[in-house]
């Protein structure tokens, strides 16, 4: 084999990596991830198999992607860990920063977490106090959850033990992930926590309807997050938004099976922050348990306001309940009912929806007594209780609004 020139190799990476770093944030604007500053050798390969790696499903690689981690963190300039084709069994693996370089993995083998629970503190695989950060490629991180589902006790309890999810983002500004799958998580696929100008672009997230907790995409404490294109089937929410989100766009998903694309569950815990400037257009959900779901506990805990969502575009196809304002969500009567709410739900759109519900209510707004829904809106929508026992309905409690263009039966605002 010819012998590679490292400085001509790391100038091809830095060109084609400023072309995929400019991306377009929720808010609209473009951004560019700065390159880090002029390219240098890492001090090792970042190739994991070039590491010791091994594709072979049962070997432990992850000191080798620690390694590759380390070397790409520590050069400038752009830089490309390669994990190939091979299956590739590890355990918890911490991608931190702060990093002098801008970081790409380039995933085309498939990443197993392994089952044994004692090789994680917390989560599988978490990038943190990155910048300029993408994972883009073909292949796959299988969380193999099926081996540790049976062990999820948190539908019968507050104070549940968190199995690992797959992939978090803590604290991370300019990232993208595009085109990889995430398969079978042991909890949430994926969980964007407190990061800025996040595109998550044609992914697959898959894991069975009955798995437990199995979220394909949670949002939190984030700002200029957009997720396009992806094809979302799991055992909860396909895309869950939680307190703290701001400037959040969902477009072109295909969600089923799951329970819907969810903002909350809001004020469950002390000092929530506001949920605000949401926009979901152009998705399809497919027999799934819940449709567009806004839910807030009953005896919330904090007083968090949720504001300004648009919901555009959506095809219901043989969806339970498919439009949902749920301000005395109590699942598994876990909490206490008392009939009030700290939350605020106002400036509520739902335009251009339509489809097969499989439910008689295609329209819940179930507000708190204390503490109506102001401000929302039901606009050409058209959604059909698909079976003959029964007409189509929409119930609605303690809520402000109006509804243009709708048949009467939906027309409750």
């Amino acid at each position: 084999m010819a012998p590679i020139n490292n400085n001509v190799a790391m100038t091809v990476v830095a060109a084609a990596v400023a072309l995929l770093l400019l991306a377009t944030n929720a808010a609209g604007a473009a951004y560019a991830a700065p390159a880090g500053g002029a390219p240098s050798v890492p001090a090792g390969p970042l190739d994991i198999v070039q590491l010791g790696a091994k594709g072979d499903g049962k070997t432990d690689s992850t000191q080798a992607i620690l390694k590759a981690w380390k070397n790409a963190c520590d050069a400038t300039g752009t830089q490309k860990i390669v994990i190939p084709a091979g299956n590739f069994l590890t355990g918890a693996i911490g991608l931190k920063g702060p990093c002098k370089s801008s970081i790409i993995i380039r995933l085309d083998g498939n990443l197993l977490g392994t089952g044994d629970l004692s090789a994680y503190k917390t989560n599988w695989i978490e990038v943190q106090n990155v910048d300029n950060f993408a994972i883009n490629g073909h292949g796959t991180l299988d969380g193999q959850g099926a081996l540790v589902w049976k062990q999820n006790q948190c539908q019968k309890s507050y104070n549940c033990k968190i199995l690992p999810n797959t992939l978090v983002l803590d604290f991370v500004k300019n990232a993208q992930i595009r085109g990889i799958t995430l398969l079978n998580s042991k909890f949430f696929h994926m969980n964007i926590f407190s990061c800025e100008n996040v595109v998550v672009d044609k992914v697959t997230i898959t894991a069975p309807g009955d798995s437990p907790n199995t979220d394909g995409i949670h949002v939190g404490d984030s700002t200029n997050v957009t997720i396009s294109g992806a094809t979302i089937g799991t055992g909860d929410d396909c895309i869950s938004i939680g307190p703290g989100s701001r400037a959040i766009r969902v477009q072109g998903v295909k969600c089923g099976p799951g329970h819907g694309i969810s903002v909350g569950s809001l004020g469950r815990y002390k000092d929530e922050k506001d949920v605000e400037d949401v926009k979901v257009t152009d998705c399809t959900l497919a027999g799934t348990s819940n449709g567009l779901r806004i839910k807030s506990y009953e005896d919330s805990k904090s007083s968090p306001k949720a504001t300004k969502f648009l919901y555009e575009g959506i095809t219901m196809d043989n969806v339970s309940y498919p439009i949902i304002i749920d301000q005395k969500y109590c699942p598994n009567n876990i909490c206490v009912k008392s009939g009030a709410s700290k939350v605020a739900v106002s400036d509520v759109i739902f335009r251009n929806v339509h489809g097969t519900s499989n439910t008689p209510e295609a329209v819940t707004l179930n507000c708190a007594n204390n503490l109506p829904c102001q401000g929302v809106q039901l606009v050409n929508v058209d959604i059909k209780y698909n079976k003959s026992n029964n007409k189509t309905m929409a119930v609605c409690k303690n809520v402000a609004g109006k509804s243009i263009g709708v048949a009467k039966e939906l027309a409750c605002l």
